[in-house]
């Protein structure tokens, strides 16, 4: 058995959730278009929906239980009448909500079944003695009437494990099922691949073991693409120690499953997936750690570094760097504003060419220190670049709401087509929001794609009190559904 690794405690982790580094999951790029492959449509109606994590919020009289809702999309956007509330109370969801518990703290939405419908897997902190395994992955299945309880089911685990770390999706033996891996054991140097498709008792088709870990470091983020264009998804893993960042290592996807020799790749403190110059192959967009410091990132302006795919996975000698000086990108670098605080991608401007969305957490809007912002730089033949990039905040012309201090508006992100019009929208999350006199109850705004890119006209907003969910602390847009990036410091 390998180095160890202990269990993090639940209420450490719930309350450090805001500052761990979680797994950052993109949309898979095809590597035929270049355009999202992914569908997230729960119910089936042709219309992308949105699952929303509600980490800090008390369920039950439990703090820090954490909720999910999910947002059925339509050629109107958001609807509050159509947003269900799922906890772990919920009927049919094992387990129960419970102190430090963070339920959806990570999420994937995918088809897991391969019924054609999107499944979502949620990820919490729960502990059961009975057989002494820290943590769970609980799957809801994509029904015709939308996501409930209904059939929910636990991916199973051995004794003694720790459960759902790093959980990322792909493809990675190219059979056309989702596969998951994930932290599934035991003997804490290896991760589990779970082969799709997952059968309604949450047993995969079959299983492999990759040994994750040669020293006493941990897994920051994770990515998963078609970075060397031979029709099977590769993985991509990250790893820091203490405060150094320690470099990553590219797991290529095979018809057998993840080959077990990696190939060396650099640090990223967060990554994002698509084909933005439509070549055929994946790229990977990532945040960079300043000076391969990871303690930096909160003080850090930003930098988000493109590596191309190529022949041999992400290029290290094709590459781009993009910061807030870039020409053509709105903004300036300052200290703390923390650009690639998130990223995403998909095709907003309807061009065939996917676009990134940036975080911009710690951005100061006038006076109000960490209110953020969301930047758009568009795909294109070259690549992406800072020409007819978009910046939105709360301040901006028709976005609901005000810009306040501590908003941290950009902590989450989704690229995702929920007006079903063939144009990605922009969804952005601020969890620090506060709800008048309700403390980070938090929001999520919906921003629609446009042929120019991005547009304000026509955007929403919706929090926790709009849908009669606890709002107290509840970080509501904390994460999105397979946006599960580097946690974004609250202030």
């Amino acid at each position: 058995m390998g180095i160890r690794r202990p269990a993090i405690p639940t209420a450490v982790a719930a309350a450090l959730i805001g500052s761990l580094g979680m797994p950052a999951v993109a949309d898979t790029a095809s590597a035929k278009d270049g355009a999202t492959t992914v569908r997230e449509d729960f119910d089936g109606d042709g219309y992308q929906d949105l699952a929303v994590a509600a980490p800090g919020a008390k369920v039950g009289g439990h703090a820090w239980a954490g909720y999910i809702t999910i947002s059925y999309g339509s050629a109107h956007g958001l609807d509050p009448a159509r947003t269900t509330v799922i906890t772990q109370d919920t009927p049919g969801v094992p387990g129960a909500s419970g102190d430090n518990q963070v339920f959806g703290y990570a999420m994937i939405s995918r088809d897991l079944d391969g019924d054609g419908l999107t499944d979502l897997a949620v990820v919490a902190r729960d502990y059961r003695p009975e057989n002494n395994v820290n943590g769970s992955v609980t799957v809801l299945w994509g029904r015709k009437t939308g996501l409930s309880g209904q059939g929910a089911v636990r991916i199973g685990a051995p004794a003694n494990a720790q459960v759902g770390d790093d959980i990322t999706a792909g493809d990675f033996d190219g059979d056309g099922h989702t596969d998951l891996f994930m932290g599934n054991g035991e003997d804490y140097d290896y991760h589990d691949v779970l082969y799709g498709p997952l059968g309604r008792d949450g047993v995969p088709a079959r299983e492999q073991q990759v040994q994750v870990y040669s020293t006493d470091n941990s897994i920051n983020s994770t990515a998963a693409g078609d970075f060397n264009g031979d029709g099977i998804e590769d993985l991509a893993t990250f790893y820091v120690y203490e405060n150094h960042a320690e470099g990553g290592k590219l797991w290529l996807g095979t018809k057998t499953g993840l080959s077990t020799v990696p190939q060396r790749l650099t640090s990223a403190a967060g990554t994002a997936v698509a084909d933005f110059d439509r070549d055929g192959y994946a790229d990977l967009a990532t945040r960079i750690f300043p000076n391969g410091d990871t303690e930096g990132t909160e003080e850090d302006p930003g930098t988000v570094k493109i590596y191309y795919g190529s022949p041999s996975g992400p290029s290290q000698t094709r590459t781009q760097t993009l910061t807030q000086n870039t020409a053509g990108v709105p903004g300036v670098n300052e200290k703390g504003d923390q650009f690639g605080g998130r990223l995403h991608t998909g095709d907003a401007n309807g061009d065939g060419y996917p676009d990134l969305a940036v975080g911009v957490p710690g951005e100061a809007i006038g006076s109000k220190a960490k209110a953020g912002a969301v930047v758009l730089l568009k795909g294109s033949k070259d690549g992406l670049t800072g020409k007819g990039a978009q910046a939105f905040h709360q301040d901006t012309t028709r976005v609901p709401g005000t810009a306040e201090s501590g908003d941290v508006f950009g902590g989450s992100l989704r690229l995702l087509d929920m007006t079903g019009d063939g144009k990605a929208d922009l969804t952005a999350g601020a969890p620090g929001e506060n709800l008048g006199s309700v403390v980070n109850g938090g929001a999520l705004w919906l921003l629609r794609g446009a042929t120019p890119g991005v547009t304000a006209s026509q955007s929403v907003a919706q929090n926790p009190t709009d849908i009669g969910a606890p709002a107290a602390k509840a970080l509501f847009g904390q994460n999105l559904s397979s946006d599960n990036g580097p946690g974004v410091v609250i202030p």
